[in-house]
């Protein structure tokens, strides 16, 4: 076959040849497309937080205590919500109880979580089904779903003091805003794409087995590691990062990561010391996760891709 026009000519071998990879590059075009529209869907679910109810939640609660407590409650965010890496369904509400102006502040961290939980559950709230504690905070499940984590805490300085690991006495001054600030520079340094990646890290860790699966502040520590220097030149697709996230996690997870507010010694003091069997499980885990989107991608395989992410 030949093709007129000034010296142009093609041969049939190289027409087809030209026509196939046309086809594949506009097939693989529609495949990216198809997992960034099922990306940015999730994104947008997981944004969807209502901060109406829980703000609701969080006033009568607020007004529970200074009642029976007196003086001034002060609530204030802190986990995901104040690091807007919150998803909803995935992640709780911390919420820090400033005690310093009642009379909770005169008992020990553990008395003051009792109290807390016993005057709620007295007051039998209608859309409350359940009131616990933890070691650090007071767990209030609404009938809506939205799970409060309401831990006392003294103001002290620039930081908090907490429950300590045993709740038998106050923590050391810790200072979560350190790590919130540290996030946000991190953040920032990427053109604002880390904490909505971390929420898709947060989803695909939801789908693993749960003794694989880390905690919402490891999962943030690892991500400033990850994308403190991240390649200039990278794609900054939430695909692209969400890729090299589990590439290089496998790695990271194997050694101990300093806990920036000073609350413990390790962010991950629960999984052991360097090259842990259990970090090392866990790394192979994060691992096939890398190569499954590898894989994916390589051949095209939108429904793996759904998979992984949990849709």
């Amino acid at each position: 076959m030949g093709a007129s026009g000034g010296n142009f000519n093609i041969s049939r071998s190289e027409y087809n040849k030209y026509n196939a990879e046309l086809k594949e590059k506009t097939s693989y075009e529609l495949f990216e497309t198809e997992v960034a529209d099922i990306i940015s869907d999730l994104l947008a679910e997981y944004n969807d937080r209502d901060n109406e109810a829980i703000q609701a939640h969080l006033e009568k609660i607020k007004d529970l205590l200074e009642d029976e407590f007196g003086g001034v409650i002060d609530l204030r965010f802190g986990g995901s919500v104040k690091k807007h890496t919150y998803v909803d369904g995935l992640s709780d509400v911390d919420v820090l109880v400033l005690v310093n102006k009642c009379d909770l502040s005169s008992l020990s961290p553990r008395g003051a979580l009792e109290e807390v939980m016993k005057r709620i559950r007295e007051m039998r709230f209608r859309d409350i089904e359940d009131v616990s504690v933890g070691t650090l905070a007071v767990i209030v499940t609404f009938s809506d779903g939205k799970i409060i984590q309401l831990l006392p805490a003294i103001k002290s300085g620039d930081g908090y003091k907490i429950a300590a690991e045993k709740g038998d006495h106050w923590s050391k001054v810790i200072r979560p805003d350190r790590f919130a600030e540290r996030l946000t520079e991190i953040n920032q340094l990427n053109g604002g794409k880390v904490i909505p990646l971390i929420k898709l890290v947060k989803g695909v860790n939801s789908q693993l087995p749960e003794s694989q699966q880390l905690k919402g502040y490891h999962i943030e520590s690892i991500a400033i590691e990850v994308f403190k220097a991240y390649p200039e030149d990278a794609p900054r697709t939430p695909k692209a990062m969400l890729k090299y996230f589990f590439e290089k996690a496998k790695g990271i997870i194997r050694e101990p990561i300093k806990d920036r507010t000073k609350q413990s010694l390790n962010v991950d003091d629960d999984l052991g010391p360097e090259n842990s069997n259990k970090r090392l499980s866990i790394s192979a885990t994060l691992d096939i996760v890398f190569r499954g989107m590898r894989d994916a991608d390589e051949t095209g395989d939108l429904s793996r891709w759904k998979e992984i992410l949990g849709t």
